[in-house]
């Protein structure tokens, strides 16, 4: 066993745990164990305990992609600041102010790729899981916590007449004409989720000094590079594997809808709908998960109406005298 085997065993085996697991709970409702549909569902369980349970994470992600973004404004003043400075004591100088600003808003860009980077070892799981399940077969043992029965129900499952083993580039088991047809809806289906989520956030839940911003420039690069990355890729991973690739976007998709309908980045076109729909409804305006930013209009109307107040004089009363 190599180091790379070593370090990805114990995911595997939780992968397959938890793949089993549902696959038991499954079977014993009356669905077939053989059946691609059990082992589908099976595989998007795995998503689903995965996914909820990176939702702290999830929300330590959000408010690092809020933080970067308000951030915006004063790291484009410090860039401008030491623009054409090239001397190494300017670079450490520039270094140093940015990372103490980062530590002073409690964000950095690291943050914003936490879920992604926690979920890939359990990604390559499951694909070494499943691209392991003919060579498994073949030698008559299991894989992970799988059975060599459960192996053997695995590798003989499909949908659609397509077996969840088999991949694009390397076919399989089964008609390879599903496969293909198969394997290519679910690439697209997986490209274009994952473009999708990242297209509203840019389009909705940013700030007008994040979009104008060098960060958007990345973002924008990462919007187009990702899918293709991912496309690409996808003619090399298993049916379940891009079975659990396209849930796991479509979860992230439905978690940005509700972020970007109910928590939106104070400034950006989502709060501004968000505060219309408020209002609309006659309900008071709320400071955005903390957001520090209020109506401008509103405020110089406080300010007035408070300095008004103390430049009245306050007149004293006569008292009124008891007539004889």
């Amino acid at each position: 066993m190599d180091f790379f085997e070593t370090i990805m065993f114990p995911f595997k085996w939780l992968v397959s745990v938890i793949m089993v697991g549902f696959h038991e709970g499954l079977s014993s409702i009356g669905m077939p164990a053989a059946n691609g549909w059990t082992w589908t569902l099976s595989i998007i369980g795995l998503v689903l305990v995965i996914r909820a349970a990176l939702i702290p994470v999830f929300v330590k992600q959000i408010k690092a992609q809020r933080g970067m973004q308000l951030l915006q404004p004063d790291l484009k003043k410090l860039q401008d600041k030491y623009k054409g400075k090239t001397d190494q004591l300017s670079r450490q100088a520039m270094a140093q102010e940015q990372m103490a600003m980062y530590k002073k808003h409690g964000t950095n860009p690291f943050s914003a790729c936490l879920p992604m980077l926690i979920q890939m070892p359990f990604f390559f799981a499951l694909f070494q899981v499943l691209s392991g399940i003919t060579a498994a077969r073949t030698k008559g043992a299991g894989i992970g916590a799988m059975s060599h029965e459960q192996v053997v129900q695995f590798d003989d499952s499909s949908i659609f007449g397509a077996t969840l083993s088999a991949s694009l580039l390397h076919g399989g088991a089964g008609n390879q004409t599903a496969v293909w047809i198969l394997s290519i809806v679910m690439i697209l289906a997986m490209t274009a989720s994952q473009f999708i989520t990242q297209k509203q956030i840019m389009a909705k839940n940013m700030s007008e000094e994040a979009m104008a911003s060098p960060f958007m420039r990345q973002q924008k690069m990462m919007l187009y590079i990702l899918p293709i990355v991912f496309g690409v890729g996808g003619i090399n991973f298993p049916i379940g594997v891009l079975i659990y690739w396209t849930t796991t976007n479509l979860w992230t998709m439905a978690q940005q809808f509700f972020v970007i309908r109910r928590m939106p980045t104070p400034g950006s076109p989502a709060a501004k709908a968000l505060a219309e729909r408020r209002a609309a409804k006659g309900l008071p305006a709320l400071p955005i998960l903390g957001g520090k930013k209020v109506d401008a209009e509103a405020e110089a109307a406080a300010a007035a109406a408070v300095a008004q107040a103390r430049s009245q004089r306050i007149q004293p009363q006569r008292k009124n005298r008891k007539k004889k």
